[in-house]
């Protein structure tokens, strides 16, 4: 990173952690156990800039670039998994597919919104029986004058129910046709639209996640972003970024985690000493340290990357399949270094051991990451 942005960095993680500790941290295990979504809360980190990192200035956002946006994600998510994630869905993917495809006009009428948290916005791809495989999707947009009329199911979806604005890639073309599905600009108040089931989740619990349902759900054409039948095209882009997300937001985990366990290894005595001066603690600590600094390391690359323009695919999958997988790890390992006290909710361990494991999920799986790994090498 250069001088300039080093700077930026260490402003921007002394101002989420003083957010983070006086509007978040004292909530969370009640937003948890409630599986309540605090969008006020959001709405403050709309004022103070977490929300629209990445847009550009003009448009109401903080214009800055990834390695500013991954130290937002990753200091929220140290105190608190669910709310990272929220952060992280709202700037990646609704805030992102607008600010890389949109139109002027779509950028000055929603993302100004977007970035301020007077809109809260949702992205919606996955389908009941479409993840992965996103080329099968149900959800279909049918041309109709001057409008296109939605029709289908989207689950999963963060903010499905309390967000403003959604960013919704539906099939106006053939069935695993890549260039068959269109991204469309839906406003939640659309008539056709509503809200269906939220998830009853393991963790993650405060971030929200609801189907959408669009029933003859009437869509102008200028709420087209880009071409029709580039949704998908656009979609595997944003998803790009997302990983880095997903990436800083396992990163954000995994240091609570470590924290945390440092933190009570110091602390818990056990045959009249610190548990931290057992090798068998002391050594979890140790590969715990080690594989958070390669996370980051390979997360702030990607990040890097993005910056300049060039290239990150497979930097943004091998960022998100380690440090997802890692954060998973760091998890187990502090509930074992609290021993009775992790599995239990009066320490921050357990709650550390259950959002992690949506990061080696959401965005596409490990499984997935290897993939499009995979696939890149081979293309070199």
């Amino acid at each position: 990173m250069d001088v300039g942005t080093v700077e930026n960095v260490k402003i921007i993680r002394e101002s989420v952690r003083d957010f983070v500790d006086k509007q978040i941290r004292p909530h969370v295990m009640d937003w948890d156990e409630r599986q309540f979504f605090p969008r006020e809360m959001m709405q403050a980190m709309g004022q103070q800039g977490f929300l629209g990192v990445l847009v550009p200035m003009e448009y109401g956002g903080a214009g800055l670039g990834y390695q500013e946006y991954i130290t937002v994600i990753e200091e929220v998510s140290k105190v608190c998994g669910s709310i990272g994630l929220s952060v992280a869905a709202h700037n990646s993917l609704c805030s992102g597919h607008i600010n890389l495809f949109g139109t002027p006009n779509q950028k000055a009428e929603y993302l100004s919104r977007l970035a301020t948290g007077e809109f809260l916005g949702a992205w919606g791809l996955t389908e009941p029986n479409t993840g992965s495989d996103a080329m099968r999707m149900k959800c279909v947009a049918v041309k109709d004058g001057d409008h296109f009329v939605l029709n289908g199911t989207k689950s999963w979806i963060t903010h499905g129910k309390s967000g403003d604005v959604a960013v919704v890639i539906a099939r106006t073309g053939e069935l695993l046709d890549s260039r068959g599905m269109t991204a469309f600009i839906v406003p939640m108040d659309t008539p056709g639209l509503s809200a269906g089931k939220k998830e009853n989740k393991l963790g993650m619990r405060a971030s929200e996640t609801a189907e959408m349902i669009f029933e003859n759900c009437r869509v102008h054409k200028d709420q087209v972003i880009g071409e029709e039948g580039e949704g998908f095209i656009q979609a595997m882009q944003v998803l790009d970024g997302g990983r880095i997300s997903i990436a800083a937001l396992s990163l954000g985990i995994a240091k609570g985690a470590y924290e945390c366990s440092v933190a009570y290894a110091k602390q818990r005595e056990q045959f009249g000493k610190p548990i931290a001066s057992f090798q068998a603690i002391s050594f979890k600590l140790a590969e715990m340290a080690t594989q958070i600094e390669a996370a980051e390391l390979l997360t702030r690359k990607a990040g890097d990357l993005k910056n300049r323009g060039e290239k990150m695919t497979k930097l943004a999958a091998m960022a998100k399949l380690y440090a997802s997988e890692i954060a998973v790890k760091c998890g187990t390992e502090a509930v074992q270094i609290h021993g009775g006290y992790g599995y239990t909710k009066d320490y921050p361990a357990e709650k550390f051991y259950r959002d992690a494991k949506l990061c080696t999920i959401g965005e596409g799986t490990s499984e997935i990451q290897k993939i499009v790994i995979a696939r890149e090498i081979l293309r070199e």
